[in-house]
C-alpha cells in the first residue's frame, strides 16, 4: 500500500477531526507470571524476529557486556571495602542483629549510590573521549526523508493546559514546516478528558492549530470514550486504527516540544539502523520558573547529563524508553509491545501503569535495539513546577515502577532489561531502607550500641575515611558535571564561570534539604502501594502557580509534628541520639517553609535576574521554545488571526 499520502478525512460531523480507520490487530502476550518464571513452569518459547537479529554478537554487544562486567566489578569491590570497614569498626558487637541489619542496610544502600557514582564517572569519560559505539545524531546524514511511509507524531492529553499542549503543537509544526518536513507528518492530538468543558477548549484549540496549518499539513484530533488502560491504552488504540498507515511514530507528553530538525534527524536514525525498534531523545527540561523548577533544570542539564551520558554507556542498544519524545518502529510495537494486564488481586495487578519500561524490554525481546540518542538537541520537556507536583508525580511512578518488578522473571527477556525493572523498584525501595538505616542507627545509639566511637569519644578506625569516601560518591557526579562544562568552554552560556560554581553550590544545598522530604514522601507511597493504603494527593496544576502555605501546611505538617514529637521524646531522655537523626529532621521540621519557598515563582525570578540556575536555553532559547512560549501566552483570537495573517 501507497503510504505516501494520509487516507481522506471522514465527512461525518463527529468524524470530521479524524482520518479514515484502518483497523490492525495489536494483540498482547499473556505474562507467564513472576513464580511460574523462576520456578521454570513459564512458556519459554519467545522467538525473536529474524528481521531484527545479526548472525554474529554485533560489536556493540561485545563492547557493552565488558562494560557490564566492569561496573558490576566495581561497585561489588567498592561495596565489599566499605561494608568490610564498617563491620571492622564495630569492635563491640553488644546487639549483633541490630547491628548485622544496620551492615546489610549499609552495604545496599553503598551499593547503590556506587553505581551512581560509577555511571556519571563514565558519562565524564564519554563526554571527553566520546563512544565508537553510540549512536549519535552526526549520523543521520542528510538524506531525504523516506517516500515508503509516512510518521505519525502523537500526544496523548488528559485534561491538560490545553494553552500549552496546542502552543507546543505549533511550534513543533511550525518549525518542521520551516525545515521543510511537515509533509512527512501528521499530527494527532489524542484525548481522554472527560470534561465537557475541557473539550470543548480542546476542540477551539484544534480547529485553530488545524487551520493554521491547512493544505500544508495534516493535524487530527480524536477524544477517546472508552478511556481504559490510560497513556498505554490511548496509544495502543491509536495503533490499531491509524498504525498500519505509518512506518513511524513519534510519542510526545503534553509539555513536549521538539524541533524539526529533531524530528527529522530521528527518521533518518531509523532508517539507518533496521533493527532499531526505539529511539529515545534526551529531552531538556525548560520552561518554569520557580526555585524548585529552575533547580531541577540546572541539575538535569550539568549533572542529569553525565547521568544520561553514562547510562547510555552501560546500555547501548538496550535502553530505557522514556515514554514521550522519542521515536518508534510502528509495525514490531504492534506486534510485540501489546500489553496484558497483570493477573491476580491487589495493588501490583490489573493494567500496567509504567508502560515505557516495560515495551522497551518487550522491543528488545522481539530481537529490536532500543537506542538513548544522547547528543541529540532539540528535544524538551518541563519540569514539575514545585515539590508537590513533583511528588504527585513520583507516587504514580512509585506505583508502576514496584508493579514492574514482577516481570523481572518473564521469559525471553533480556538481562539489562531485568535490571532495569529491578531498579526502577529499587529507585523508589530505596527510601524507607534509608529511612530504616537512620532509625536504625538511633535506636543503636539509645540502647547503647552504637560503636562507632571509641570510649575515648573519637571515632572509630576508618570511620572517618568511610564517611569521607561516601560523601566523595555522592558529590563526585555533580563536581564532574561542572568541569564537564568548563572543558567544553560552555561556561558562558550557564552564566559564566563564577556564576555556574555558585549555581552548583546552591542546587547542591536545594538537594541536601529536599532529600528528607523525598525519602519520607517516597517510604509513605510504597508502604501504601504495598498495603493498599491509599494517600490522597491532588494534582497541582502543570502551570507554574506559586504553593500556598495551606496546600503546604496540609501536606507536610503532620510530618513535622511526629518528627518534632520524636525530637522532644530523645531530648527529655536525655539521649545525644537527636544529633544523629538532625541532618534528615532539620529538613523535615522546616517542611512546610520550604516547600512554599521553592515553590514561588517571584524568588525564581529573583534567581534568574541574579544570573544562578541558569541553563543553555534562557541565554540563547531557540525558535521552537520562543515560539510555544510566545503561542501559550496569546488569546484564541491573536492565534485566529495568525491564522488569517
Amino acid at each position: 500500500m501507497d503510504t505516501r499520502h494520509s487516507p481522506p478525512m471522514k465527512t461525518s460531523a463527529r468524524a470530521s477531526t479524524m482520518p479514515a480507520i484502518v483497523r490492525s490487530p495489536m494483540l498482547p502476550r499473556a505474562w507467564s507470571g513472576f513464580w511460574n518464571g523462576i520456578l521454570g513452569r513459564a512458556d519459554k518459547h519467545v522467538t525473536p524476529e529474524p528481521a531484527a537479529l545479526a548472525a554474529r554478537p554485533l560489536a556493540w554487544e561485545q563492547a557493552v557486556r565488558l562494560r557490564r562486567r566492569v561496573l558490576l566489578a566495581l561497585v561489588l569491590v567498592a561495596t565489599a571495602f566499605a561494608a568490610t570497614v564498617l563491620a571492622s569498626g564495630q569492635t563491640e558487637l553488644q546487639h549483633p542483629i541490630l547491628q548485622g541489619l544496620q551492615i546489610g542496610l549499609f552495604a545496599l544502600l553503598f551499593a547503590w549510590v556506587a553505581a551512581g557514582c560509577f555511571t556519571a564517572l563514565m558519562g565524564f569519560f564519554v563526554v571527553v573521549r566520546g563512544d565508537k559505539h553510540a549512536i549519535s545524531a552526526a549520523d543521520a546524514g542528510d538524506a531525504p526523508l523516506p517516500a515508503d511511509g509516512r510518521t505519525a507524531l502523537i500526544m496523548p492529553i488528559c485534561h491538560e493546559d490545553v494553552a500549552t499542549v496546542f502552543a507546543g503543537l505549533r511550534a513543533t509544526a511550525a518549525s518542521l514546516e520551516r525545515s521543510g518536513a511537515l509533509h512527512a507528518f501528521d499530527i494527532f492530538v489524542l484525548s481522554d478528558s472527560k470534561d465537557e468543558a475541557v473539550i470543548a477548549e480542546e476542540r477551539a484549540a484544534f480547529a485553530d492549530l488545524r487551520d493554521s496549518f491547512a493544505g500544508r499539513g495534516n493535524v487530527f484530533y480524536r477524544v477517546r470514550r472508552v478511556r481504559t488502560r490510560k497513556k498505554a491504552g490511548n496509544v495502543a488504540a491509536f495503533c490499531r486504527r491509524w498504525g498500519a498507515n505509518y512506518k513511524y511514530m513519534v510519542v510526545m507528553d503534553a509539555d513536549s516540544v521538539m524541533s524539526g530538525d529533531c524530528l527529522q534527524t530521528l527518521v533518518r536514525l531509523m532508517e539507518k539502523h533496521p533493527t532499531a525498534g526505539i529511539l529515545q531523545t534526551a529531552p531538556q527540561a525548560v520552561g518554569h520558573a520557580t526555585l524548585h523548577a529552575r533547580a531541577q533544570q540546572f541539575a538535569a542539564r550539568v549533572t542529569g547529563n553525565l547521568f544520561t551520558v553514562g547510562m547510555q554507556f552501560w546500555q547501548l542498544g538496550e535502553a530505557h524508553y522514556f515514554g514521550h519524545n522519542a521515536i518508534i518502529r510502528v509495525k514490531p510495537f504492534m506486534e510485540h509491545c501489546g500489553l496484558a494486564p497483570l493477573q491476580g488481586n491487589g495493588a501490583f495487578s490489573g493494567h500496567i501503569l509504567s508502560h515505557d519500561f516495560v515495551e522497551a524490554a518487550l522491543m528488545r525481546r522481539a530481537g529490536y535495539h532500543v537506542w538513548l540518542v544522547a547528543d541529540l538537541v532539540g528535544s524538551y520537556e518541563q519540569q514539575p513546577p514545585h515539590l508537590l507536583a513533583e511528588l504527585q508525580r513520583d507516587r504514580r511512578w512509585c506505583q508502576g515502577n514496584l508493579q514492574n518488578a514482577r516481570l523481572i522473571a518473564e521469559p525471553g527477556l533480556h538481562a539489562v532489561h531485568r535490571g532495569m525493572l529491578a531498579t526502577g523498584a529499587m529507585a523508589y525501595v530505596s527510601a524507607p531502607l534509608w529511612l530504616l538505616y537512620v532509625v536504625l542507627g538511633a535506636l543503636l545509639w539509645l540502647v547503647g550500641g552504637n560503636v562507632l566511637f571509641t570510649p575515648e569519644g573519637t571515632l572509630a578506625i576508618g570511620i572517618p575515611g568511610l564517611w569521607a569516601g561516601t560523601l566523595t560518591m555522592l558529590v563526585l557526579p555533580r563536581l564532574l558535571g561542572v568541569a564537564a562544562v568548563f572543558m567544553r568552554n560552555e561556561t558562558g552560556r550557564f552564566g559564566g564561570g563564577a556564576k555556574l560554581v555558585l549555581s552548583a553550590f546552591l542546587e547542591a544545598a536545594l538537594a541536601m534539604l529536599l532529600a528528607p522530604l523525598r525519602m519520607v514522601a517516597h517510604t509513605l507511597f510504597v508502604l501504601g502501594a504495598m498495603t493498599g493504603w491509599k494517600l490522597e494527593w491532588k494534582s497541582p496544576p502543570r502551570e507554574a502557580n506559586d504553593v500556598s502555605w495551606t496546600e503546604a501546611a496540609q501536606r507536610f505538617a503532620p510530618v513535622s509534628l511526629v518528627v518534632v514529637a520524636i525530637a522532644c521524646a530523645m531530648s527529655l531522655a536525655g539521649s545525644s541520639a537527636v544529633l544523629w537523626m538532625m541532618p534528615v529532621g532539620l529538613p523535615l521540621v522546616l517542611a512546610v517553609p520550604f516547600t512554599v519557598l521553592t515553590g514561588s515563582t517571584a524568588l525564581g525570578e529573583r534567581v534568574r535576574r541574579a544570573r544562578l540556575l541558569l541553563v543553555p536555553e534562557e541565554s540563547s532559547s531557540p525558535t521552537v521554545l520562543r515560539q510555544a512560549w510566545s503561542f501559550a501566552k496569546m488569546s484564541p483570537a491573536a492565534l485566529r488571526s495568525l491564522v488569517a495573517a
